[in-house]
């Protein structure tokens, strides 16, 4: 694995290259302005000496001595250059043209070396007056420049250093919060503080230390529900079967017992069913056939079916639904799975005399019930597995292992539509069912009713 920098070498190398960028740039400036400037300075003040020269006529032996003190050479044009770079400097400058009358005012570089050049024109000739230009003051300034370098990289380093450190120290709590919740704690929790980025990185790992929090505990609920469930159709089937086998039972008594052997492995059997199915929602192999169908005729369909079960309980089956077409969009086979999911519920608890009600309405599909009902606290955890189940066991009759109204959400939702549960005019509770609405049909199109299929 590639080794990554650290936040505080990157804020610190920032720093470096800002401080160091902007030290040479204003270096560069600086010596180009002072080069410059003390050029023209220079310059100015050897053409007043000229002009001062060329002033006095024939007479100059007098400030020859003043200016060579000054480090001005005179340089008279009507007699022989000098050797060595003076010399030079005056015949590239052309200071010759002042013989003419005509002033020069020129440099020229000789042999690494700048030389100012002031030629003035005399009665009797000509005189040029050069002056090599001083770079003592350049030379301070570059090693000032170079000291202010490592001054600036030196604060750079200790700025970036701390910025690192301090901007870094949220993350790395962020960091261990997350490590620690890999190990499995859940009571990781993160200060929310620094830079908004960095809050928002802390807030988020709180946000997820609480949704696993609840996820886990959802699973804990569930689990225990589960496994309850489980228990007891298994402890039937074992007692019961013990029995047939031991001769304990014969007769009348063997055949009832048979009987609810079979109904505690049907239990069983739908248990498992639903698990599976539950787990399969989420998985890429999980198919569904989405059609147009008539809404109507499946939940009249279904209600056929609801009410010769529900007859033995004396619970009484009503129908609410439209005598035309209701088109919508589902997959037939898993919405009547879910209509049956919903009356077993529904019959599960709904007292004898009681009304059980399928109803279609504004492309909707209602399952009301006369039983007990929820509370608000209920309406909001409904759909969770086992939630319900553990807060009414042994207190009323629940669906099986609490996985039910959480296996209808899941294939709601994957067909698209949506299902939402609210207390009910009958008194208990009514659950509304909404699959997705179909495409306007032309006319004389009438949606396909959906296949029959029995409860669960």
């Amino acid at each position: 694995m590639t080794a990554r920098r650290s936040l505080a070498w990157r804020v610190t190398g920032a720093c470096l290259v800002v401080a160091l960028v902007a030290v040479a740039l204003a270096a560069l400036v600086a010596l180009q302005l002072v080069s410059t400037t003390a050029r023209q300075v220079a310059r100015q003040a050897l053409a007043e000496q000229a002009d001062v020269v060329a002033a006095q006529g024939g007479d100059i032996g007098r400030v020859v001595a003043v200016l060579q003190a000054q480090d001005i050479t005179v340089v008279p044009l009507d007699r022989a250059r000098p050797p060595g770079p003076i010399g030079t400097a005056v015949t590239r400058t052309g200071a010759d043209r002042a013989l003419t009358g005509v002033p020069v005012s020129a440099a020229a570089d000789v042999a690494g070396r700048v030389y100012l050049v002031e030629a003035r024109p005399l009665p009797s000739g000509g005189i040029a007056l050069v002056r090599p230009v001083d770079t003592g003051p350049l030379g301070a300034l570059r090693r000032n420049v170079g000291l202010a370098l490592l001054v600036g990289a030196a604060a750079a380093v200790l700025v970036g250093v701390a910025v690192g450190t301090l901007s870094g120290r949220p993350l790395r709590a962020v960091t261990d919060a997350a490590r620690r919740l890999r190990g499995g704690e859940r009571d990781v929790r993160v200060p929310v503080r620094g830079p908004a980025e960095v809050a928002g990185v802390a807030s988020a790992v709180n946000e997820l230390a609480d949704a696993l929090a609840h996820s886990e505990e959802r699973q804990r609920r569930f689990l225990l529900s589960v496994s309850h469930e489980l228990r007891t159709p298994l402890t039937a089937v074992r007692g019961f079967g013990e029995s047939i086998a031991d001769g304990v039972v014969t007769g009348d008594d063997a055949r009832e017992a048979g009987a609810t052997v079979v109904r505690e492995a049907e239990r069983l059997e739908g248990l498992v069913a639903d698990l599976i199915e539950l787990a399969r929602l989420e998985a890429d192999d999980f198919t569904l056939d989405i059609a147009e169908i008539d809404l109507a005729a499946l939940v009249a369909e279904a209600a056929g079916v609801w009410e010769m079960r529900a007859r033995s309980s004396g619970v009484v089956v009503r129908r609410e639904i439209p005598s035309g077409p209701v088109p919508v969009r589902a997959d037939p086979r898993r919405l009547r799975q879910v209509i049956d999911a919903l009356a077993s519920n529904a019959l599960r608890v709904t007292p004898s005399g009681a009304p059980l009600v399928l109803a279609v309405r504004d492309g909707s599909v209602q399952v009301r019930d006369g039983g007990p009902g929820l509370t608000e606290e209920d309406y909001a955890v409904v759909f969770e597995p086992g939630a319900l189940h553990d807060r009414y066991r042994g207190r009323r009759p629940l669906g099986v292992g609490g996985i039910g109204l959480a296996l209808v959400q899941g294939l709601v939702t994957q067909m698209g539509g949506r299902v939402e549960a609210g207390p009910a005019p009958e008194g208990g509770t009514a659950f509304t069912v909404t699959p997705a609405a179909a495409a306007p049909s032309g006319p004389g199109r009438a949606p396909a009713p959906g296949p029959t299929s029995g409860p669960p």
